[in-house]
């Protein structure tokens, strides 16, 4: 069976065949770094300078970027994991993988949560007079909006791969159990 559902596919073990609701990690990423790249920043009104839509800090700008781009290069990563993972023989590497999807899930809404509460806050206090015309606030919005979805794709991945890890548990002590030597 496939490692990883929740990450990019859905529709049952070996099938690959539609996107599913679980691919909402790799979708909220590129809406929240796609959001910040396109209209986090603006123009300075008196000179050619541009600035972050959120309060003017560049971190922020910065950070959602970065998270979710990183968060979407993460995603690839253990697609690849979830192709190459039924031809790992071994339950022991198996259990190895995930253990990193649990570890790696849990860690990315950690992420996502940060960056909610820090693109939320800096947007609270930035001051209309920055932006008089409202450029870039919808996709602001969107951005922190999809941060806080993010937070729930990453811990429903990390609960899916606690699930998976529970699985492999059983399969490991059923064939220590019932070796395949010994049926007929």
């Amino acid at each position: 069976p496939p490692l990883l559902q929740a990450w990019c596919w859905v529709g049952g073990p070996g099938s690959h065949t539609r996107p599913g609701p679980s691919s909402a990690p790799q979708v909220f990423s590129i809406v929240v770094f796609g959001s910040i790249v396109n209209e986090g920043y603006l123009n300075n009104n008196s000179g050619g300078e541009k600035f972050c839509i959120y309060n003017r800090n560049p971190s922020a700008c910065s950070y959602g970027v970065a998270v979710g781009v990183l968060a979407f290069l993460t995603c690839l990563l253990y697609l690849a994991l979830d192709v190459y993972f039924p031809q790992i023989s071994s339950v022991k590497d198996r259990k190895k993988a995930v253990l990193s999807d649990i570890g790696v899930s849990a860690f990315w809404a950690f992420l996502w949560f940060v960056g909610f509460c820090f693109l939320a806050n800096q947007w609270q206090v930035s001051k209309p007079k920055d932006n008089p015309m409202n450029e870039g606030t919808d996709a602001a919005r969107a951005a922190i909006t999809f941060s806080f979805f993010s937070i729930f794709t990453w811990s429903l991945t990390a609960a899916l791969a606690v699930r998976r890890f529970k699985d492999l548990t059983f399969q490991e002590e059923y064939s220590t159990l019932f070796p395949a030597s010994a049926q007929p």
